[in-house]
This record gives structure tokens, sequence and C-alpha cells, in this order.
């Protein structure tokens, strides 16, 4: 009885100890969170690079008026809409669990480059207890590799360089899916049938795991938008957005503009992208092909603007001649109110004005825009821009028609002449 007792402790005294160290393991091996701001879908990119890499995304709740509010709150009062956005997305993801806000910043004339100190210094202040990292995309490949290894401490290049390029190529897809819901977006016969389809492309992209898994996601989420009925013959405008980028691509900040554009039968394409960024930062010479967005701004810019004066102002004004020399319809520029860029870029546009002929229009936002106001501006312009285009066709019917009349005149005395030769015959 004595030994089997004794027995029996052991056995208890070797599962508890078992029990003990599986616990411990668990928790050593707890997965690390990591939240990025919101801009646009760039989310589905970064996280399929963290996913790569055994890292837990930590995608916060999307940009809604309650982070709007809880960035405003806690900014100051003169600093632009991006920052107080991307500080309340970064207060909801600590709320919410995570262990590193990772910020995206630059070096260069824009605040941008400051907006890691300044929010790094407001949630220390606010009492928020994570890590916060910075990422210096303009490092190029480099800085996103260093970024990579000093978050998880690997040494082996080969799952980082995996983690970057899933990444990457998830930016392109996404880029190309939005193109071809632009397309069908201003043709569709039921207003909300593109974009149905592309929320349906979108979630195929983020569950695709692998190269192999993203290509086939790829096609099968352009079928699922191409199956959208559309209006084919539509006579539809064509507009570019260009600005500050951040505005340019999140749907909150600049208040959804390319769906109102789309219900007004408005095609439109965007200056400024992801993957346009990617090819001037991130990708090296040697894969590139073709002109990339910096190289064309710094050649169309002139002689308006010499220099880049910070933030996207010089690709803006490349945009206005580029939209210009390519026969777009018109130009939307989109900022946020106090960037000193973008100021910049408004206030060479009536210079520009006087040589090329194609309308501008610049909206200022910020957390006080009224959408009322706002699609108001959005109707009378692409009204200005149908009118037009309608002028410039009956103009080029008018310039067309008296040489039609003019052949014919000529070629009626040929007939008569050909008439008083036979009969002189």
């Amino acid at each position: 009885m004595t030994v089997t007792y004794v027995c029996a402790r052991m056995m208890h005294g070797i599962l508890r100890n078992r029990i003990i160290k599986i616990m411990k393991k668990d928790n050593n091996t707890k997965k690390m969170k990591v939240a990025f701001p919101h801009m646009g879908t760039i989310s589905i990119c970064w996280a399929a690079a963290l996913k790569k890499l055994g890292i837990e995304p930590f995608v916060p709740p999307y940009t809604s008026k309650k982070t709007l509010s809880l960035g405003t709150k806690n900014s100051p009062e003169a600093i632009c809409l991006p920052y107080k956005l991307i500080l309340g997305n970064f207060i909801e993801a600590i709320e919410g669990g995570t262990d590193y806000v990772a910020m995206i910043t630059s070096p260069g004339i824009c605040r941008l480059g400051e907006y890691g100190k300044s929010i790094k210094n407001v949630l220390k202040d606010l009492g928020y207890d994570a890590n916060f990292i910075e990422l210096n995309l303009y490092d190029g490949f480099k800085g996103m590799y260093r970024f990579l290894t000093d978050l998880t401490g690997t040494k082996n290049p080969i799952p980082i360089i995996r983690a970057i390029n899933i990444a990457v190529r998830k930016v392109f897809a996404i880029d190309e899916l939005e193109k071809f819901l632009s397309y069908h977006r201003a043709r569709e016969y039921n207003t909300g049938d593109s974009e149905k389809a592309f929320n349906k492309a979108l979630k195929m992209v983020d569950e695709a795991n692998t190269t192999r898994e993203l290509k086939k996601a790829l096609k099968k989420g352009l079928k699922e938008i191409s199956n959208v009925k559309i209006d084919s013959n539509k006579d539809v405008l064509h507009v570019d957005l260009t600005g500050e980028i951040f505005l340019v691509l999140d749907r909150f900040s600049n208040q959804n503009i390319e769906r109102e554009l789309g219900k007004m039968g408005v095609q439109t394409r965007r200056s400024l992208t992801v993957s346009g960024f990617l090819k001037d930062a991130i990708i090296p010479k040697m894969c590139k092909k073709g002109e990339t967005h910096l190289e064309r701004a710094f050649r169309m810019a002139k002689p308006y603007l010499m220099r880049d004066i910070g933030g996207d102002a010089l690709e803006c004004i490349s945009d206005v001649m580029y939209a210009e020399e390519r026969g777009t319809d018109g130009l939307i520029h989109v900022s946020p109110f106090t960037c000193m860029p973008e100021i910049m870029s408004q206030n060479i546009f009536p210079k520009m004005r006087e040589d090329v002929n194609i309308p501008i229009l610049s909206l200022i936002m910020d957390e006080q825009t009224g959408k009322a106001g706002y699609l108001t501006r959005l109707e009378a312009f692409v009204d200005l821009m149908r009118r037009k285009k309608m002028r410039n066709k009956l103009q080029n019917q008018n310039v067309k028609t008296p040489q039609s009349n003019h052949d014919l005149s000529l070629r009626a005395t040929e007939g008569s002449a050909a008439i008083q030769k036979t009969s002189n015959i």
C-alpha cells in the first residue's frame, strides 16, 4: 500500500512538472502582435509579410469616425489629417492588445519624418505601454530588410526575402484589381455590384499564402469583377486623382471620392499608388521596366517646379502635364489641410492653366469637411467636364463639316469638267 502510494505521488509529480514545462513553452512561443496604421488596403500586404515570419498581424478596426475623434482629441491643432488618423489607429490597436505599433517614416522636407517621434511622445503621455518601431521606406530594400530583421531577430535572409516578396506581389495584385474596379464601376448597370465583386476578390488575395495561390486568386478576382453587367458603350469621363498619397489611397479620408465619381459615370485613375511608390523606393533598378512615376515627375514638372519641395508636390505638378498629354477629361487634386507641399502645388496650378486645357479641382480635407458641400463640388465639376467634352466634340464636327463640303464641291467641279470634256470629244 505504501509502495503504491509513493509511486502514485511520483507519477503525479512527474506529470505536474511536464504540464508546467508545456505551459511555459506555450508562453514563450506566444506570437507577438504587430500593428500598422491603415492606408487604403495596405494592411493586407503587410499582414502577409508578418505571417510569413511567424508574427501575428494585428489589424486595428478600419478607420472610422471614432478613430478620427481619438486622433483629433490628442493631436496638435494645426497638424494634418493623416497624422490624426494614424494616431487614432494606434490608440485603437494598443487598446486592442497589440505588442508593437509600426510607423512608416521618411527623410526630407515633409512633416511625415517627424510623425514617428511626435506620435511616440503622445502615446507615452497618454500612458499607453507599447513598443514603437519605425520603418524608413526610402532606405529601399535594405531598409525593409533591416526592419523585419530587427522585428524578428532572425539572421536567416531566406524567410525575410520571402516575406518581402509576398507583400510586394500583393501590392501589385491589389492595384490591378483597383484599376479593374474603376473601369467597371463607371459602367455598371446596378450601383454597387462592382464593389461587391471587388471585395470578394480582395478576400481571395488576402487568403493567398504563396505566390502560386496569389496568381490564382488574382485571376479569379478579375473574373469575379468582369462578371458584373456593364454598359460597354457608355460615354464615361476619365479623371486622374493626384495629391497627397495618403488621401488619394484612403477611402475614409477622401470620403470615398472614387465611389461617388463612379456613380456619376466617371472612371478614375490614381496617379499615386503603392505599387508606383515601391518602384521608386524599394524595387531595385535592374527589376524595373520603363519610366517610374518619380522619374517622370522630374522630367515633366519643369519649368513650373525645378526641384523636390517635399511630400508629393513634384509628382502632382507633373501629373497635370501627364493628364494633358493623355487627353484626360479632368484632374482632381486631394490634399490635407495645412499640408505645405500641396499648398505650394495649388499655387502653381493657376499658372499651369494658362498652358494646359484641362479642368483642375482642388479639394482640401480635414475633420471638418462636410459631405454635402463636398458632393456638390464634385457634381459641379463633373457637369463642367461633360459640357467641355460636348463642346469640343461639336467644334470638331464643325471643323470637319466645311472640309467635307469643300471636298464635295471639288468633286462636283471635277465631274462637270469631265462631262464638258466628254461633250467636246
